[in-house]
Parts: C-alpha cells; structure tokens; sequence
C-alpha cells in the first residue's frame, strides 16, 4: 500500500537552480500538458506548488479539448488554452479547410506570443509541445533533457531537467521539473474543485439512493478508454468480485462509467446475483470526480478516472496488468494498493498483446482482499 518502491538509477538533474533576481521576474507561466486525461491530472500537484511560491503570477496552461475539463475551476489556473489537435488535424487533411485551419493556427501562435509569458514549463515532453513552448516566446524554456523525452524535445528547450530516472513515478517525474525553481522536492499537495452546478447535479443522484442501498458505497469502474482494452479486467471477475464486496462486507457498490463504457457496466450488473447502482451520466470529469469523492473506496484499472479518485482523496485499488506500477502509481498522498502479479513479461509496453496473461492471473480474491484491508482502514479512522 502507498509507495511502490523507485527504481536504484539514480541520475541527478543536470540543470543548476535559477538565481534570486530571475526568480523575481517571473510574472507570467506557461504550463503545457497537452493530454490524456490521467496524465493532466498528475500534472496538477506540480502546478499548484507554483502557484504556492508564485501567489500573485498568472498561469495559463494549454492542453486539448479532451482533458481541458480537468482544469475548469481550478483556482491554481488564470487561463485554459484549449489546443485543437483533433479538429485541425481533420481540416487540414481537407483542401477546402486547409487556409483557414492554418490561419486558425497562425492565430493561435500570435496569440499565445503576444501574451509574453516570462517562463514556460513543458511537462508533455513531445515534438508539438516543444513547438508550443518554443513558439510562446518564453525567455525561459523548462523541459526534460535528451532520454526523459521524445520526438527531439529537448531541442526546443533551454533550461533541460534530467530526472533522476526514466522509471519514476509520474508526479514526481513532474516535480522534478521544477528543480531550477528549487520546489522538486514538495508535494504540492491539490484538490480538484467542482462548481455549484457540477455539485448539484450529484447531489439530486445520491438524494434519490434507494433505502436498501446502505453501508459504506464503494466505487467500480471497469471501463478503460477504446485504445486501452489491454488494461482492462475481465467483466466476470468484476462481478465476482461486486457480488462478495455486498455479500460479505455489507457495502453499496456503484459501478461508474465514461463515453463507451455504459454496455461493459451492464453486462457486469446483468450478471450479480445482488443489487447494485449504477451512476448517471457525467457530463463533465468533474462530477466524476465528485460522485468518487462521496465513496468510501474505488476499484478500477489503471485510468484517467483511478487518479482522480485518488487526487479527491479516495482510497484506491488498482488493477495492473501490463502498466508500470511504479511509474503509474496512484497519488501518495492517498491510500492506495496496486493489485498485480509479477510475471516475466510485465510491465510491458504491447498494446496488441492478445493473451494478457497479467490481467488473467488477477483474482477477484485478491483484489477483494485489497478492498477489504482499505475499507477497514478508512473504518478505523473513522472516516467512512
């Protein structure tokens, strides 16, 4: 639980702390991060310990449309500066779109130029952002150095951060992109805020919880996005295991679900032998992220949704198969364990694997026994 244990490789950070007097000039950060989802999330601590030790600066962070509700109210961020990858990318392969796509672009640029950020912080670490970074005109330019980056990035930037290893945890990863500030070693702790109206609409979903439906509610989310079907348990075992979680541990469950998702939750339900609820329709991450903040434990793959139950302080439980543990933990400052079995082949980066033998030797055993150990934990401290 907590922590899985870091790679030896310990390779220092090549890149010497700002001084005093560039430290006072910066008024205006960029922040790029440009996507997925869980990736956005684990970007956040680092960003609010910026905002800690610059209160008074104004952040804006550019990312794409996917990922961009991540960061509505989130009062670490000035501005959202919503990316569209996708859309320009459907254009420009279009004759007819091509002139105004690239003017659309040309404005983007110009824009995001004319706004003189002092310092800009590439997380991302890929070709397009590096262009993003290099192209805001930023006097100072923080990214990860050849080898801890992809597509030629590193070129792009001219303060470069060696972390002290590839296989790090994401948010730390992160933090240690603020070593020339010298904050690589906070924590940055953050919550995500939810407005009035996100907050409301859960709220009318949990007044009409049915009255058989009682004890601590824990939340499962089987579902992970099209392109990552490799990290997903198998909908049997899910069922297995909801059934023993109300059978013998006298909980509500309360299957959660993304765009895609709803068909894999219903056949898991169809299947119990005991009852279940099912949560509405988000129409936004942040009402996801409240529905899991409102739960006693979360269940699920490795996912964008797994870490931001983990960033609302919900206890986790993982189910890994191929993906790194260590890199992809859940937040430290939650409790969480990553159930897995410690196969020859895993972690492992094959996304067409057809076998998944590291998700088929996951019991519902052992991921109930994970459960269990959480909920009593969260039990004997008195917050259920």
């Amino acid at each position: 639980m907590g922590n899985p244990d870091t790679s030896s490789d310990t390779h220092e950070s090549n890149m010497m702390p700002m001084n005093g007097t560039a430290m006072k000039g910066i008024e205006r950060i960029l922040i790029i991060r440009l996507s997925a989802i869980g990736d956005v999330v684990r970007t956040l601590p680092a960003v609010n310990a910026l905002r800690e030790r610059f209160p008074t600066a104004y952040i804006a962070w550019v990312v794409e449309e996917k990922a961009r509700d991540v960061l509505v109210h989130q009062p670490e961020i000035d501005e959202t500066i919503v990316f569209q990858r996708n859309r320009w990318k459907k254009a420009l392969l279009n004759p007819l779109g091509f002139l105004r796509t690239t003017g659309e672009v040309y404005r983007f640029v110009r824009e995001l130029r004319g706004r003189h950020y002092d310092i800009a912080f590439d997380f991302h670490g890929i070709l397009k952002s590096g262009l993003i970074s290099y192209m805001s005109g930023a006097k100072e330019r923080v990214g990860f150095d050849r080898g801890y980056c992809k597509e030629w990035n590193h070129l792009f930037n001219n303060r470069k951060v060696s972390p002290r290893s590839n296989r790090i945890n994401r948010f730390e990863r992160n933090f240690s992109l603020l070593g020339p500030l010298g904050l690589d070693g906070g924590r940055g702790d953050v919550d995500l805020h939810v407005s009035l109206e996100d907050m409301e609409y859960v709220d009318q979903f949990f007044r009409g919880r049915r009255p058989g439906m009682s004890g601590p509610l824990v939340a499962i989310h089987p579902g992970t996005s099209s392109k990552t079907t490799y990290k997903r348990w198998s909908p049997t075992k899910y069922t297995e295991l909801a059934d023993r979680l109300v059978e013998e541990l006298k909980v509500s469950v309360l299957f959660t679900w993304g765009p895609g998702e709803r068909a894999m939750v219903d056949e898991v339900r169809a299947r119990m032998r005991r009852d279940s609820m099912v949560a509405p329709e988000t129409h936004s991450l942040k009402q996801l992220a409240e529905i899991f903040r409102r739960c006693s434990v979360y269940v699920g793959n490795d996912t964008g949704p797994m870490h931001i139950a983990s960033l609302v302080k919900t206890p986790v439980v993982g189910i890994f198969g191929p993906t790194d543990p260590i890199v992809n933990a859940p937040y430290e400052g939650t409790p969480h364990i990553i159930v897995r079995k410690d196969l020859s082949c895993s972690p492992c980066r094959n996304r067409g694997c057809k076998d998944v033998e590291c998700m088929k030797a996951i019991s519902s055993q052992d991921v109930f026994e994970a459960a269990k150990m959480l909920l009593e934990l969260r039990e004997n401290s008195g917050d259920v």
